[in-house]
C-alpha cells in the first residue's frame, strides 16, 4: 500500500520522501514521511488534486501542500509530532521489572506502560506482578472492544510505590491471539515514546503557523500526533485554551484560560490558521480507523476551512466545543476495505520439511 501510494506522488516529489521512508537512522524521519503519504493519499481520494511545495504567501517558502477541491483551493502543511525519547534513560524502568510486566499473565490483553515518576529504589516486582494479574482478568476483551469502537478509552490502571508512578493501559488481544497465558504481555514499550506533557500540539502549530506569512487562502496544519495515552482534551486545551471552573457566593461559572493557540490574544497572527487536523497514532493499522479531526478556528479574521467528507469537526461555541460525525468513513478516501489490514499481524514463518 506504501508504494502503491508513493507511486500517487509527482515524479519530481518521489526520490526525496522514498530516502525518507527508507532512513535507517531516524525513526523520526521514517513516520514523518509517513505521515506526508497519508495526507497527501487522503487529499488525492478525496477529489482534490494536489501540487506539491509551490511556492506560496509572503514568507518566501514552500509549504507542503496546495490544494484544489471544485472552485476551492486551500493549503496543508503537515507535521509529525511524538512524543520525546528520553535519552538520559532518567524514566527507564529497570530490566528485571520489565520482565516481571511482561511475565504478567494475560491472555485476552496486551499493555502499554509509561513512567510517570521513578523511584530512588527498585519497586516490589511481586506486588506489581499480582495487582496487574488481578486488574487485567477483571476485564472482558469483547466488552473493551465494543467500548473502544464507540469512542471510550482503553482501560488504564495505575501503580504506585516507594516514589515509584506507573500507568497501564489494556490493550485487547484479538481473537485468535488470545488463550496463551504464557504470551508476552507487554505490548508497547515507553523507550521511544516518553510523556512529553500535552502542548506538544500547540507547539507544532505554532511553528508552522507563522512560518509562510500571509497566504491570502485557507490554511490548515495536518498534525500526526504520536502519543502514548493521546487525549482530545488535551488538543482541546492547546487549541482553544485549557477549560477553568470559577466559584462564587451564589455558585460557579466556567470559562477558558487565554492558553489557546487562538485564545491567546496577544497574538493576532494565529487567525492565519483556519484550522488544526489531527489524527492521533496514525500508523498501517490504525489508518481504516482513525478519523481525522479537523479543529476549526474561532478567530473571526480566520479564512473558513473547507471541510472534507472523511473529516469530523470541532468548532467552539462560546466556551464549549461542538463535534460533527464524519460523513463517510476515513477508509474511502484512502482505498481501504472496511477490514484492513488484512491477513495476520507479524506471520510466523516455519521452516520447510527439507530445511
Amino acid at each position: 500500500m506504501i508504494n502503491e501510494w508513493w507511486s500517487h506522488l509527482p515524479p519530481d516529489a518521489q526520490p526525496g520522501l522514498r530516502s525518507r521512508l527508507r532512513d535507517r537512522n531516524s525513526d523520526a524521519n521514517v513516520f514523518s514521511a509517513l505521515w506526508e503519504l497519508y495526507v497527501h493519499e487522503m487529499l488525492r481520494g478525496s477529489g482534490c488534486t494536489v501540487e506539491i511545495e509551490q511556492q506560496i504567501g509572503t514568507g518566501g517558502k514552500y509549504p507542503d501542500f496546495l490544494v484544489t477541491r471544485g472552485d476551492q483551493q486551500f493549503v496543508v502543511e503537515a507535521i509529525w509530532t511524538a512524543e520525546n525519547l528520553d535519552a538520559t534513560g532518567s524514566r527507564s524502568l529497570p530490566p528485571q521489572v520489565v520482565d516481571v510486566i511482561d511475565r504478567v499473565p494475560s491472555p485476552n490483553f496486551y499493555v502499554a506502560y509509561k513512567v510517570d515518576s521513578v523511584g530512588s529504589t527498585t519497586p516490589q516486582q511481586r506486588r506489581l506482578k499480582n495487582e496487574l494479574t488481578r486488574w487485567l482478568a477483571s476485564l472482558d476483551p469483547d466488552q473493551v472492544t465494543a467500548e473502544y469502537e464507540q469512542k471510550v478509552p482503553l482501560p488504564r490502571h495505575t501503580w504506585q510505590e516507594a516514589g515509584w508512578r506507573l500507568s497501564f493501559e489494556a490493550i485487547p488481544r484479538s481473537p485468535g491471539r488470545r488463550g496463551d497465558p504464557t504470551s508476552r504481555t507487554i505490548g508497547f514499550h515507553p523507550s521511544v515514546w516518553v510523556a512529553d506533557d500535552s502542548d506538544r500540539v500547540l507547539k507544532a502549530v505554532r511553528k508552522k503557523g507563522r512560518k509562510y506569512g500571509e497566504l491570502g487562502l485557507p490554511f490548515i496544519v495536518a498534525v500526526g500526533n504520536s502519543a502514548v495515552f493521546p487525549e482530545d482534551e488535551d488538543t482541546e486545551s492547546a487549541l482553544y485554551g485549557t477549560s477553568v471552573e470559577y466559584a462564587h457566593h451564589t455558585g460557579s461559572t466556567f470559562g477558558r484560560n487565554a492558553d489557546g493557540y487562538w485564545t491567546a490574544a496577544q497574538d493576532q497572527t494565529h487567525s492565519r490558521v483556519s484550522g488544526v487536523l489531527t489524527v492521533d497514532n496514525p500508523a498501517p493499522w490504525t489508518w481504516a480507523k482513525k478519523a481525522p479531526v479537523l479543529w476549526q478556528s474561532p478567530a473571526p479574521d480566520s479564512l473558513p476551512a473547507p471541510v472534507l467528507p472523511t473529516w469530523e469537526t470541532v468548532q467552539l461555541v462560546d466556551i464549549h466545543v461542538e463535534r460533527q460525525s464524519a460523513a463517510r468513513p476515513i477508509r474511502t478516501s484512502l482505498g481501504l476495505s472496511e477490514d484492513w489490514p488484512i491477513g495476520d499481524a507479524f506471520p510466523r514463518r516455519r521452516p520447510s520439511a527439507e530445511s
